[in-house]
């Protein structure tokens, strides 16, 4: 489906970015992939490339516009363009409103939202030449409906919806789509911690009657990333198993 194209995804080196970067290689992506851990980035690169695929790793900080520029850099030296943008690098600093430290508070919008802005923007500048581009921000279903003890990393979510239908309207007239997935509740290695209480609990709000996988975030995201999302652009997608209508 993506042979001969490139793709950037942004917190490659877990969960759901990892699921992402491994799902776009087997579909014949090159990659560049990038996080803070370079270890598990190569561990992850090594993977892709015994799967018989092409992928790079770089270590970035993406709130660091100078690192964002890198790995746009880098997608281009090393394979020529960019074709596709995964924007999921994100952190938590959960706490109660009134006790949150303006560190955690500055921490979450500048990796979420700020790291999402520099790595699009960036990469616009090389989709715009080439006139042609997917854009795909992974935000969240709590930027939608909120979530008590998270009013970061919510504000970074509803933020990154904004900033996905305001870049949209930019970039449409070069045939680049910009589009959101805003998954609900989904197993990853911070939702395992849970205790099976807070699991039931959890479960108990979702429809569908289970967590998510990051399986059912990627299909979304390799749906917007191909040519049959042509038509779409600036739409927030969820992927919270009707948790949030």
């Amino acid at each position: 489906m993506f042979t001969d194209q490139v793709a950037v995804v942004t917190g490659a080196s877990r969960g759901i970015g990892r699921s992402i970067a491994l799902a776009l290689a087997g579909q014949g992506a090159k990659l560049v992939v990038s996080a803070r851990n370079l270890e598990a980035l190569n561990e992850l690169v090594a993977q892709i490339k015994n799967d018989g695929g092409e992928a790079v790793a770089v270590a970035a900080d993406v709130s660091v516009s100078a690192d964002a520029d890198k790995l746009i850099d880098t997608a281009v030296e090393s394979f020529g363009r960019v074709d596709i943008l995964v924007n999921n690098a994100g952190i938590t600093r959960d706490g109660l409103l009134v006790r949150m430290k303006d560190e955690d508070w500055d921490a979450v919008l500048a990796t979420n939202l700020k790291g999402a802005f520099a790595c699009t923007r960036a990469a616009a500048k090389v989709m715009n030449k080439q006139r042609y581009g997917r854009i795909i921000n992974i935000s969240s279903v709590v930027g939608e409906m909120g979530n008590p003890g998270q009013a970061n990393y919510c504000a970074s979510k509803a933020g990154l919806i904004g900033l996905t239908k305001s870049n949209a309207l930019e970039l449409a007239r070069r045939n680049v789509t910009v589009n959101a997935i805003t998954p609900g509740f989904i197993s990853t290695d911070m939702t395992d911690e849970l205790s099976d209480k807070v699991r039931t609990e959890l479960t108990a709000k979702i429809p569908l009657g289970r967590l998510g996988e990051s399986e059912d975030v990627t299909e979304a995201v390799l749906f917007l990333a191909s040519g049959k999302s042509g038509y779409i652009t600036g739409q927030a997608l969820g992927v919270n198993g009707g948790m949030y209508m």
